[in-house]
């Protein structure tokens, strides 16, 4: 990825005098309208729009001499998909202290008294409510958007020389000399200050998408931090101070500006490109709206375009170049034969996956497959600025100012989903996921909830209740395998833990459960239910993430660790497609790891059901990990012959002897009951057990797991076996040398005594156990079980 630079021979913002002599003035600031249409303003006392389709630039208005512009911000044009009715305006910022509301055709329609000394820099808030402006009385002042005076925010003994809205506009983030302070607007929230430069810091920008902080001072190095001002990125110190930096709209990118330098950033720190241009230093940087062009203010009197080209998309054996605006290279790695793609207008977006090629302009969206590059499939777009496009297997999702759109492959539109308060301006690849059922979208307003959609139908899953964690939520992804009704959801949290669960409740909370920590990135798998990620310094591979529903000790065994120090800091996954998974480093390297390819050949054996191939599988492999993915699928297929021989090669006979137990039970109600209990879903089992009549067995199995209370509850409830549990609840105190302390069982335990004596039994399906106990203690005339119940009346 480049940047491909251009500015005129001669500049635009001139002053003349009147002797003919002409004086390059510097240009302050620069804003966006449209993706083609630019304002400039200079200390010329000019403001000139930029029109990059035709090439034309004109004078919108000439302001009075006194007025030397400093900042310039454009009204938020699009909030939720609506159009405000300023959204033809800007503020501007002047050195007399005042700023001015101005129309797009160059009438200001409000000057206001704002500071003692130049104002600094304005921003309008993301819902366009509030303006915040700085100045060099080091004051913070909140406005409304009539420019009458709300509060004064804070009050430094430096000017501020830059300051940004939170994602929220909840916050503020502003400069105090070398430190950075964020400060919400409520009166006795906590303040967060840091030392972030060693010289004084001249410009910063906070982006709505990602929550990561930019920071450019006079000791001549751009940092980026987290919104709790922890280090991200520290640049090398550059020749010069760093005058303006700015964030992409999407927060993939950013763009800094210093003497004759721009440079095109990743959000990670390291440096796509770097130019030199004849500029003076660079005052203004600002994206335009679909993130394809930079626009910077220069120093002698210049304004500088940049477009963003050479961006790589690559899939399997195909490596997709956008070579120029218009110009997509497909290159096939396997056959080097190379395809061109021509469109007629700038390309904004594009992504690759599933055999599919998904292209947006800013007025239409191509799809082309990758076994016929000649024949796309084109629709026009209801709103031209694509943000994001995710792909599953059967569809993909546009998400622009005005939605987010589900479409098939052929370009049918298949739902909208929404939801109240929905913002699309701040979501991204973290933020949202897609499969081919189910689409999430954590919330930006409570970072704690997930909404979860149907893909086809656009409407709230199940009982239409979101996912709700107990902290923040940074990351999620849903997995792309497998039936609807077992679809899994991971996510990260602020804490760096990573958690698991369930999207399909079924009217029931669903248990979340945490199997990593120190996470910070992660991918699933394609073509089989494969996670891996980055913990701490470990690489992690999840071959089968769904034991912890099945058996959490076996989870361990299902891990495959690689030490990952060689990846250097916060390295990132960009993909896991087959057996490979592709890992980005600082510095912005491309690692290419190989895993097992045996894991997803044992998932596909398992979901066709075809567990001789499996158990021949793990026998060819002679792998513990893959045995205890086996053991896992098995359980959770219910297949418990498959099931005792893996867990009999990892060694765990406990388990197979159990499992030799459950086999053994005469009905099948009862089998499949063992086999939840197995899993750990004790309350499933029960309720199993009760829906088939089998009552003394749900009595039993509380008993046997100590939950007295909920056997007693059974017991009185179905009016039986009231005697059994007193019997063996007096036997388990006596065991402890122990009283009875608990009001019901001492209330059912008056006028019953439990008499304990051998009686020959034959088992039945309602009492299958060979330890059985009712007021009189029964057991099967077997050897075996006669030794048992001789042990517990020597007891007694």
């Amino acid at each position: 990825m480049r940047l491909k630079t251009s500015h005129l021979k001669e500049p635009k913002h001139i002053l003349y005098f009147l002797n003919s002599i002409t004086h390059k003035e510097l240009v302050s600031c620069v804003g966006w309208t449209t993706a083609d249409e630019l304002y400039s303003c200079s200390d010329d006392h000019h403001i000139m729009k930029w029109n990059l389709l035709t090439s034309e630039t004109t004078q919108v208005v000439k302001l009075p001499d006194d007025i030397y512009p400093i900042d310039l911000h454009w009204f938020p044009k699009n909030i939720g998909g609506k159009k405000q009715s300023q959204a033809e305006s800007f503020v501007l910022t002047s050195s007399d202290g005042k700023f001015h509301l101005i129309s797009k055709i160059g009438r200001v329609e409000k000057s206001v008294e704002a500071h003692c000394g130049a104002v600094l820099a304005g921003r309008w808030n993301y819902e366009g409510t509030a303006l915040v402006t700085v100045g060099e009385d080091g004051q913070i002042k909140i406005w409304s958007k009539s420019g009458m005076l709300r509060s004064t925010l804070a009050q430094q003994g430096t000017p501020v020389y830059s300051v940004a809205w939170g994602p929220d506009s909840e916050k503020v983030l502003y400069t105090s000399g070398k430190q950075l302070i964020i400060k919400p607007l409520q009166p006795n929230a906590k303040v967060l200050q840091w030392k972030a430069h060693d010289g004084v810091i001249l410009k910063l920008d906070w982006n709505s998408v990602n929550d990561l902080i930019l920071s450019a001072g006079e000791d001549c190095k751009y940092k980026v931090w987290d919104s709790y001002g922890r280090l991200l990125y520290s640049s090398q110190p550059h020749d010069y101070p760093i005058t303006s930096v700015a964030w992409g709209p999407d927060g993939e990118l950013f763009a800094v500006g210093s003497f004759h330098t721009l440079r095109l950033c990743d959000k990670t720190g390291w440096s796509y490109a770097l130019e030199k241009p004849n500029t003076g230093s660079i005052f203004n940087i600002a994206w335009s709206t679909d993130g394809t062009q930079i626009a910077g203010a220069c120093g002698n009197g210049h304004v500088i375009f940049a477009h963003v080209v050479e961006q790589r998309w690559e899939w399997k054996n195909f490596e997709i170049t956008l070579t120029k605006r218009r110009t997509m290279e497909v290159r096939n790695v396997i056959n080097d034969a190379v395809d061109l793609l021509e469109f007629r207008d700038r390309v904004i977006k594009a992504s690759l996956n599933y055999g599919h090629l998904v292209v947006s302009t800013s007025l239409q969206c191509y799809v082309f497959s990758t076994k016929n590059w000649n024949t796309p499939l084109i629709f026009d777009l209801k709103e031209g600025t694509v943000s994001l496009i995710l792909q599953a297997e059967r569809h993909f999702l546009l998400i622009d100012g005005g939605g987010i759109y589900l479409y098939s492959y052929e370009g049918r539109l298949i739902s909208s989903p929404k939801f109240s308060g929905m913002r699309t301006d701040v979501l991204n690849a973290q933020t949202v996921s897609l499969s081919n059922d189910i689409l999430a979208i954590k919330d930006k307003a409570d970072e704690k909830v997930i909404y979860l959609f149907e893909a086809l139908s656009g409407k709230p899953l199940g009982d239409g209740k979101p996912l709700t964690h107990k902290t923040e939520i940074t990351e999620i992804a849903l997995d792309q395998k497998g039936l609807t009704n077992e679809r899994k959801i991971v996510f990260i949290d602020k804490n760096r833990d990573l958690y698991i669960t369930s999207v399909k409740r079924f009217g029931k909370e669903q248990k979340i459960i945490k199997i990593g920590t120190m996470a910070h990135t992660l991918a699933w798998n394609d073509t089989s239910n494969i996670l891996c990620g980055l913990q701490d310094t470990r690489f992690t591979v999840w071959y089968y993430p769904n034991t912890v529903y099945v058996d959490k000790d076996l989870l361990p065994k299902t891990l495959y660790e690689k030490d990952a120090s060689e990846f250097s800091k916060n390295p990132q996954i960009v993909r896991f497609v087959g057996n490979q998974a592709t890992i980005r480093r600082a510095d912005g390297s491309l690692i290419h790891l190989n895993i097992s390819p045996y894991p997803a050949i044992l998932h596909e054996y398992v979901s066709s059901s075809k567990w001789e191939d499996a158990v021949r599988l793990c026998r060819f492999v002679k792998d513990q990990t893959m045995w205890a993915c086996l053991a896992a699928m098995a359980v959770a297929n219910k297949d418990m012959t498959t099931a005792e021989i893996a867990y009999a090669s990892i060694g765990d006979i406990d388990k197979v002897q159990y499992i030799n137990s459950i086999k053994e039970l005469p009905s099948k109600e009862s089998r499949m009951a063992h086999i939840l209990l197995f899993s750990g879903n004790i309350q499933d089992a029960e309720m199993l057990l009760l829906q088939a009549g089998l009552i003394y067995q749900a009595i039993q199995v509380n008993i046997n797991l100590y939950n007295w209370d909920r056997a007693l509850e059974l017991a009185v409830k179905h009016k039986t076996h009231v005697d059994t549990v007193l019997g063996y609840r007096q036997k388990f105190l006596e065991d402890f040398g122990k009283k009875e302390t608990s009001k019901r069982f001492l209330q059912y335990a008056e006028g019953v005594s439990i008499l304990w004596k051998l009686t020959p039994w034959t088992p039945t399906k309602e009492q299958p156990q060979s330890r059985q106990c009712t007021a009189q203690f029964m057991v099967p005339s077997t050897p075996e079980a006669l030794a048992v119940a001789r042990d517990l009346l020597s007891l007694r």
